[in-house]
């Protein structure tokens, strides 16, 4: 077993440290097991901190009890018991190993062999374990993968994807944000078992690619997708092509601020992304409105749609090759800020019903046609049906 040690911030987290010690003060292994080793030796941000055990699940809310902690059996027939500290939350998990799986759920059993537990985890890097102090274990060799960025799952790829087909999705996201080499192994069992997908709920694979297309450059994972024919099983039509461009321009234009998911899919441009991912409603919206947006010049979209659309939009058109027209931002922030100077009360009594909205769609027309320029004068003659320039 491969020892190293890591230093990460919660490595003195006073709350995660009295769950631990209350099991091991109990005569039990606790550690800190998955991302947050992965993220400390790879100096990323932590967000969730999981704990694996060699105590029972029963067990292990009767030894946090007696620490005064609270314990809340949220997966207890598959070992997870969530632990609160000071309102905070962690997942306490029973080693296991799997008896039956069904390509979506396992059933498992219990065990008190950590190598075990690690052999039924999905990725070798992914079954790395920290002490309190520091110190890693590493039972299938994930250090080794870790320090080349190597994606590999643990034992038999076919077997691991058999268990659970998400992990096939799963795979690419984490050679997205985490990878550079792609197990080959890893690779082939993937194409041959991506039908596999079909069975697993558009809401996990909608999950899973939110955070993929999320990476910092997903192109080369998606692209490996498309290759391997998963892609158009789970979004059909959509074209990874100009993702890469995409993604440079990205870097040159600063895109911090602005949502990454929805421009990088509409860049894909699948047939109907919103139920093959069950998006949310809003997220629909989105992609409906940077799809009218790219057929507008930014101005407009932005009067229309708002900045971020307006923005979006331009991205994605510059990443098939439209550079972006000089000033473009500041024609988004003027299209944004324009107010149309007509209201129907102008137009009114004289106009009424049909004949008014004619009217205000004429106006509103010869507006936008003009760059947002044409005074509120001008248009009232505009919608009266005079197109004539008002007296000086």
């Amino acid at each position: 077993m491969t020892v190293s040690r890591i230093t990460a911030p919660f490595l003195s987290d006073p709350d995660l440290a009295r769950v631990l010690g209350a099991l091991e003060g109990a005569g039990h292994q606790a550690l800190v097991v998955g991302g947050a080793v992965r993220n400390a030796l790879l100096g990323v941000p932590v967000s969730d901190i999981d704990i694996a055990t060699s105590a029972l699940p029963r067990d292990t809310m009767r030894i946090v009890a007696r620490a005064g902690l609270r314990a809340v059996p949220t997966g207890i027939d598959h070992g997870t018991v969530t632990v609160l500290c000071k309102g905070r939350g962690f997942e306490v998990t029973t080693f296991r190993r799997d008896v039956q799986t069904d390509g979506r759920h396992a059933v498992v059993a219990f065990s008190d062999d950590l190598a075990e537990d690690a052999r039924r985890r999905d990725f070798t890097m992914n079954a790395l374990y920290a002490t309190r102090t520091g110190e890693v274990l590493d039972p299938v060799g994930g250090l080794p993968d870790l320090a080349a960025r190597r994606l590999r799952f643990v034992g038999d790829p076919a077997q691991r994807i058999a268990e659970d087909y998400l992990r096939i999705l799963r795979f690419y996201r984490f050679l997205a944000c985490y990878g550079r080499e792609a197990d080959a192994r890893a690779l082939a069992a993937c194409r041959e078992l991506r039908a596999g997908l079909s069975g697993i709920s558009r809401e996990r694979i909608g999950h899973e690619m939110r955070k993929l297309l999320s990476a910092a450059d997903p192109a080369p994972a998606v692209a490996l997708m498309a290759e391997a024919g998963v892609l158009p099983l789970i979004l059909p039509g959509a074209d990874p092509g100009d993702l890469p461009d995409l993604v440079q321009v990205e870097r040159e234009y600063g895109t911090g601020a602005l949502p990454t998911f929805p421009r990088r899919l509409a860049l894909l441009g699948p047939a109907d992304p919103v139920p093959a991912l069950r998006l949310s409603r809003d997220e629909g919206r989105a992609l409906d409105q940077i799809a009218q947006a790219l057929a507008l010049p930014p101005a407009l979209a932005a009067h229309r749609f708002g900045r971020t659309v307006a923005a979006q939009s331009v991205l994605i058109r510059a990443a098939r090759g439209q550079a972006p027209a000089f000033g473009w931002c500041h024609d988004i922030a003027r299209g944004a800020a324009a107010v149309f100077p007509l209201a129907a009360a102008d137009l009114m009594p004289a106009l009424q019903g049909e004949a008014l909205g004619d009217a205000l769609r004429a106006a509103r027309q010869a507006w936008t046609d003009s760059d947002f320029t044409l005074d509120r004068d001008t248009l009232l003659c505009i919608a009266r049906g005079n197109e004539s320039q008002p007296d000086a």
